[in-house]
This record gives C-alpha cells, structure tokens and sequence, in this order.
C-alpha cells in the first residue's frame, strides 16, 4: 500500500467511525460501484473522497471534476490525496485546472497542492503559473510563504530560465532567500 492510500486509509476510516460501508468503498474493484458513490446525492465527504480518489488512481477519468473540487478543499489532506490521484489520472485537463487554482487570489490559502501538483506534471502551464502565483507572494506581510516557498522550489525543479527574474527578487525575503539561491543555481544562465 503505498503512503497516499495508507494515509487516507486511516483518515476516512476515522471519519467515517470505521463503518462497514467505508471498509467496502476501499476494497471494491468495481468502478461503477465508484462512480455512483459520486453521483449518488446525500454521500458523505469522505465516501466522495475515497470513490474519487480510488478511479483517480485507476486512471479513470470519471473522477475528474470530484479531484478537482477536493484539490481545492480547506482540508490540506485532502487536497493531498486529490494531488496523488490526480497526478496518476492522466487527463489532459489536469494541468489547467491546476494552473487555475494555484492562481486564484480567492482561494492562494488553498494553493499549495496545486502549486506542487503543476511542478510533478511539468505541464506547459506550470512555470507561468508558479511565477503569477510567486509574484503576487512577494509583498511585505503576505501571509501565505508556504505557498510562495512551494512555488519557489519548484520553479528551481523546473528549471525554466523565464522564473530567473521573478526568484532574484525572491532573493530580498528572509523566508524565501536560501530556497531561491538554490533554486537559481539550477536554472541555466541565458547566454
């Protein structure tokens, strides 16, 4: 089992006081089972999550819309799971709705998992996004350097010469300076 099912694993078995339904949910292979459980009114969060969850990383596209909304969730671990499977999923939509979200003012308290989740796709829209959503991270007193560290690191990990601009001015706050020299020195000099 690896680490992202374990962990929701014991998550939704918490949540949902370890019911027989819960237990069925992570152990069905039958993915119409799954989907109903997504189109079902009246489900749980957590039977929503484990469906969701569950054809995500099958690779089942159904799932799509329910990742998304989770990966947009106020609960960091579930926008973590909806992370993992999204990045298995495999639909081309990831990326943008991703980019979207990591991008969206309203919601940067959210942002964290999308930031990560573009910079494990490596999609074309990943490097535009991370240096939008950098930018507006570097105002005095931003409150969100979990996000703006995360953009910085995998800015770095991509290692795209466009974000040279926006991590040197990274350089000039104290929370961000050591991740943006490390990030710097992985970006290849324009010539």
């Amino acid at each position: 089992m690896d680490e992202a099912l374990r962990s929701l694993t014991e998550r939704v078995r918490n949540e949902s006081g370890g019911s027989a339904g819960c237990e069925r949910l992570l152990a069905t292979d039958d993915t119409d089972e799954l989907v109903s459980v997504l189109t079902a009114p009246g489900q749980p969060l957590w039977a929503r999550e484990v469906a969701a969850f569950r054809l995500g990383v099958a690779g089942d596209r159904r799932a799509f819309e329910a990742l998304v909304l989770l990966l947009n969730h106020r609960d960091p671990p579930r926008c973590a799971s909806a992370a993992h499977a999204l990045a298995r999923l495999g639909d081309p939509r990831t990326a943008r709705a991703a980019a979207a979200l990591a991008t969206n003012e309203l919601r940067v308290a959210y942002a964290l998992h999308p930031v990560r989740l573009l910079v494990e796709l490596r999609a074309p829209e990943a490097v535009p996004a991370l240096i939008t959503t950098l930018e507006r991270r570097l105002t005095p007193h931003d409150p969100h350097r979990r996000v703006a560290l995360a953009c910085v690191e995998g800015l770095g990990a991509l290692g795209d010469t466009r974000a040279r601009r926006v991590l040197s001015e990274a350089l000039a706050h104290p929370a961000l300076a050591e991740a943006a020299v490390h990030a710097l020195a992985g970006i290849p000099r324009q010539r």
